[in-house]
């Protein structure tokens, strides 16, 4: 019984020690997002994009290997490069880099930054399974179906096992498919679900920090900004 006791005692000052080494590295977010280094306009993003939330939500910590796809001018590529730190890599593949852009990623702070230029079907990240997190923020309604199929499958072969493929997005209406893509800039929950576990992910949950039940999903949200319901969805390479 005695021995007992002080087996119990070990695992209680091991997991105590877990969980403090835990606290000690979890993501300084205040820090990343406050970094007088980032753009003004950026910053006016973060009360509706929530990126400390999302991320924690996603479990992105320092020294993983990330992707952010579509990335545009780079909002959640700056984020991720300081969040992951030296130790960690971050690509950021979009369609076209504007010049201005890929002169943002050339500074000492972004050495860990890689820019991916090209079509997204033919997205150029590793295909050798040593990612741990992939992101498609806002993006993944203006693609083409055949091109989102396509990326999919190179996400998935990108991806270590158990690895994270997160997709963000705009909610249209139940039902809607793809209909309202080009016109609102929505897409369907349901038919990224379908598409995203047909190419061989595994939904494993779902974030809630940027619903907006009254969202009616009937306006274009580039024209009434930052008004609209966002699905949060987490997929997982099996």
């Amino acid at each position: 019984m005695a021995n007992f006791s002080w087996l119990k005692i070990g695992w209680a000052l091991a997991l105590g020690s877990m969980m403090a080494g835990c606290a000690a590295t979890a993501p300084d977010f205040a820090a990343i997002l406050t970094n007088p280094e980032r753009p003004a306009n950026e910053r006016e993003l973060d009360a509706a994009r929530k990126p400390a939330e999302v991320l924690a939500f996603y479990g992105v910590k320092k020294g993983d290997k990330v992707a952010d796809i579509y990335a545009g001018r780079g909002y959640y590529t700056a984020i991720l490069s300081e969040l992951v730190g030296t130790q960690g890599l971050v690509y950021s593949a979009i369609p076209a880099a504007r010049p201005e852009v890929t002169e943002r990623w050339k500074k000492p702070n972004f050495a860990n930054v890689r820019v991916l230029d090209g079509p997204m079907a033919q997205v150029a990240l590793p295909q050798d399974g040593s990612l741990d997190f992939v992101l498609i923020h806002l993006n993944y309604h203006d693609l083409a179906p055949d091109v989102r199929i396509a990326m999919n499958k190179r996400i998935l072969a990108a991806l270590k096992r158990g690895g994270t493929d997160a997709v963000v997005d705009h909610s249209a209406k139940d039902g809607t498919g793809n209909e309202a893509a080009k016109t609102l800039h929505r897409i369907d929950k349901q038919l990224v679900i379908k598409e995203v576990t047909g190419s061989g992910f595994t939904l494993a949950k779902e974030g809630n920090m940027l619903r907006k039940p009254e969202d009616p999903r009937d306006f274009n949200v580039n024209k009434e900004r930052n008004k609209d319901d966002r699905f949060v969805l987490a997929f997982v390479k099996p």
